[in-house]
């Protein structure tokens, strides 16, 4: 298994591993603290037409999934506001017309492009150095992002009603935090796939929630959870010649409920 560290390919998917989840462990709590894991699932599929439309005319495929994630967080933004009790219908038409674009986009380019499939599921060879440094470079701009609004976005997570009434800026930090959601899915596809990527936002906050008192803490422990399980699913899939973005989901799930069978024996430890 430690040949594995030898290979460049492999230091490269285990240094994006750990950029990726420390975006994870920033936004993944936010995400689910404002109820917002089935936008960042129309997101993450709408992104799949911005792949195939950069394969087709032969532009980068990373800024054709960015352009195509921030298009969609805006749609799913404005209507979320504007029409709060139609915005699932927009969610799920936005997440089908984003996957049926990719789809007849690729459909459409000449000859099979195998890409596609770690685009989709992740790939443990897709990451390159050009990649980390995009990856560092976001989650600095996301570190100081949500440093910046931290007051606002605890507010804004748990009584948006009373935020607003106190001025906070609710419509411009939902819009901003679905922003970060889309870069995030962006860079975290070539690793973990755009069909997975949401279970990893959601289950180390979720394991998280139950062992953290702020929002802080939720975010070091699902940084720290996030790292844990992409780098036992990256050397897993390596093992065995899996999908990398299989492999870290799978260890994510394994790993959630441990710790939600933990959470149970303790509670009943204090019950007695």
């Amino acid at each position: 298994m430690l040949e594995a560290l030898e290979m460049p390919f492999f230091l490269h998917a285990l240094t994006a591993g750990v950029l990726i989840a420390a975006a994870i462990g920033l936004i993944g709590p936010l995400t689910m603290a404002n109820r917002m894991t089935f936008m960042s699932g129309g997101i993450a599929h709408a992104t799949y037409g911005g792949v195939g439309a950069a394969i087709f005319f032969g532009f980068s495929v990373l800024a054709g999934a960015a352009a195509a994630a921030i298009v969609a967080a805006a749609i799913i933004s404005f209507i979320a506001y504007r029409y709060a009790h139609r915005a699932d219908t927009a969610i799920g038409i936005v997440w089908a017309v984003g996957m049926a674009a990719g789809v007849i986009f690729s459909d459409l380019a000449p000859g099979y492009n195998v890409d596609l499939m770690s685009f989709l599921f992740g790939s443990i060879l897709a990451v390159n150095v050009t990649d980390l440094w995009i990856m560092a470079a976001f989650d600095l701009i996301a570190l100081a992002v949500v440093w910046f609004y931290y007051y606002d976005f605890t507010a804004l997570s748990f009584d948006p009603v009373f935020a607003k009434l106190q001025g906070v800026k609710t419509q411009f930090l939902h819009f901003l935090l679905l922003g970060l959601v889309a870069m995030t899915v962006v860079l975290s596809m070539r690793l973990v796939g755009l069909i997975m990527v949401i279970a990893l936002l959601t289950m180390p906050s979720f394991s998280s929630e139950r062992f953290a008192n702020s929002l802080g803490r939720m975010m070091l422990l699902s940084i720290a959870l996030s790292i844990i399980y992409i780098i036992t699913g990256l050397f897993l899939a390596y093992m065995y010649d899996l999908s990398s973005g299989a492999s870290v989901i799978i260890v994510a799930a394994f790993g959630t409920i441990a710790l939600l069978l933990i959470e149970s024996m303790k509670i009943k430890g204090f019950s007695r």
